[in-house]
């Protein structure tokens, strides 16, 4: 029979592992009898963990959630997830990042050293960040609302307008640099998600009709929510594909303007950065790359940053978009004010 507190370790690993255990295979899991195991869950009882009896025919243990939180007990993989994903959580722009902070350093000083080794060799770090940074409050509420299914309400603070002079967002937190609100939204949310380093909420405005995204650090929650819905379906069924589509500035999930080109380069040294794009091999030093962007000349522009001779396969609007930079770079490069078309 193993020593008591190795039993213990054993059986509250087991409890951990799912819902509802019976007292007898419990008992022949630990090779020890029912009393045993009866005994052994009075200890950790004592330790604060929260078992709860289940009655049935064979009688069993559950694991239940408590008032405090009690030592908790991972293997060796769960504890190496779990600090990695503390390190993403400190630069997630979420609002939880001083806590994520302060639990990877508890969770890496009770450690044995061969598993803090391993987190110490990766370090992730957030270069810049530019996207401003969401009250965790804000997203529990956003995501309550989406699990509950309940209309939300919420002001949403828009930015100000090209030359214009930002306000105060009324009812929106006191954001600073916007102009004053518009009246509450109320939407069906259906999805909360993260593009491009911001956190956006995905949802039925009831009053557009439509479907819209907005950005959480722009929401300002109200309570109480409302009424229950039956979700509709997202268009394409996928919320990656939406979401991927909105910000291309095409609902069907693709690009607006897409073209063929021939690059002076390796298929092997574009495709590392052609993003969604298609390349394909046409020699040692050639490829032909199709790819989207949202405008004709964002994509002239996102081709030019290759270093090599550009043969522009299709469609008419691409070289036109090429002449209209060339013309735009000519009058950069001698010092003109004016550009036309």
């Amino acid at each position: 029979m193993p020593k008591t507190s190795a039993r213990l370790l054993a059986l509250l690993s087991l409890l951990q592992a799912r819902r509802d255990w019976p007292g007898a295979l419990l008992a022949e899991r630990l090779r020890v009898s029912p009393r045993t195991v009866r005994r052994d869950v009075d200890r950790l009882r004592e330790l604060g963990y929260p078992i709860a009896a289940v009655k049935g025919p064979d009688g069993g243990y559950r694991l239940d959630a408590g008032k405090d939180l009690p030592p908790l007990l991972f293997d060796d993989e769960q504890a190496v997830a779990l600090a990695i994903a503390l390190q993403i959580a400190t630069t997630s722009g979420a609002g939880i990042e001083e806590a994520a902070a302060r639990a990877l350093t508890t969770v890496r000083q009770v450690m044995p050293a061969r598993l803090r080794h391993r987190v110490d060799t990766l370090r992730i770090t957030a270069v810049e960040r530019t996207a401003p940074q969401v009250d965790s409050r804000v997203l529990l509420a956003l995501s309550a609302a989406v699990h509950a299914r309940e209309v939300l309400r919420f002001d949403y603070a828009t930015p100000p307008a090209p030359g214009g002079t930002a306000r105060q967002a009324k009812g929106a937190g006191g954001t600073a640099g916007v102009r004053e609100a518009e009246p509450p939204r109320r939407v069906e949310p259906h999805h909360l998600v993260t593009w491009g380093g911001r956190w956006y909420l995905v949802a039925w405005d009831l009053d557009r009709e439509d479907w819209r995204t907005f950005r959480a650090d722009r929401i300002t929650p109200r309570t109480p929510t409302g009424p229950r819905f039956k979700p509709r379906e997202l268009p394409g069924g996928e919320v990656a594909a939406f979401v991927a589509g909105r910000f291309r500035g095409s609902g069907a999930g693709d690009w607006p303007c897409r073209g063929e080109v021939i690059l002076g380069l390796p298929a092997a040294d574009v495709s590392r950065y052609a993003r969604d794009g298609v390349v394909e091999e046409l020699g040692p030093d050639r490829c032909r790359l199709v790819l989207g962007s949202w405008s004709w000349p964002g994509l002239a522009a996102d081709l030019g940053r290759f270093d090599a001779d550009i043969e522009v396969i299709g469609p008419p609007e691409l070289k036109e978009a090429f002449a209209l930079l060339a013309r735009r770079f000519t009058a950069a490069a001698t010092g003109e004010t004016a550009l036309r078309r």
